[in-house]
């Protein structure tokens, strides 16, 4: 196996503005502290019995595996946001689903949103949900802004 399956995770959220929009980004990436490191974007399966941890110092250049959502934009004082949520089964011999999801507007609609794909991919899966985490971050654009949210995983 090339990359082991992780067993910790963590959700962070940030915001920030730069000269461009990448640079944006980035800044909302540091403001969330999971800068300088090498984002690796996983699909959306929390492994069974992963156990959520508090986030920590990275190493510099480190390869995460992540699950992340962002929304940039360069236009004044648009309202940016963007959100993770992880749906926690009941039975944890099976694995959770992480949701994405970003828009122009305010993070309690970004919020919501998750809220109802977390629901509707535990129905198709005919699972039963214990709880769903949120992490989620709203921004004002200033010239090019940005919103992030991450989930981490880590062995």
């Amino acid at each position: 196996m090339l990359i082991e399956t992780p067993t910790k995770y963590f959700m962070v959220s940030g915001t920030g503005e730069g000269g461009t929009p990448l640079n944006a980004f980035d800044d909302a990436l540091l403001n969330a502290s999971v800068a300088n490191t090498n984002l690796i974007r996983v699909t959306s399966i929390l492994p069974p019995a992963c156990k959520e941890i508090k986030p920590f110092k990275l190493p510099y250049g480190a390869l995460l595996p992540v699950v992340y959502s962002v929304k940039t934009s360069s236009t004044r004082d648009e309202l940016v946001s963007a959100g993770v949520a992880a749906g926690i089964p009941v039975n944890n011999k099976k694995p959770g689903l992480l949701m994405e999801y970003s828009c122009i507007g305010g993070k309690k609609e970004v919020d919501r949103i998750l809220r109802e794909m977390v629901e509707e991919g535990f129905g198709k899966r005919k699972e039963k949900l214990k709880e769903i985490k949120i992490a989620s971050a709203e921004h004002r654009v200033k010239r090019n802004g940005a919103a992030c949210a991450v989930v981490v995983f880590w062995r």
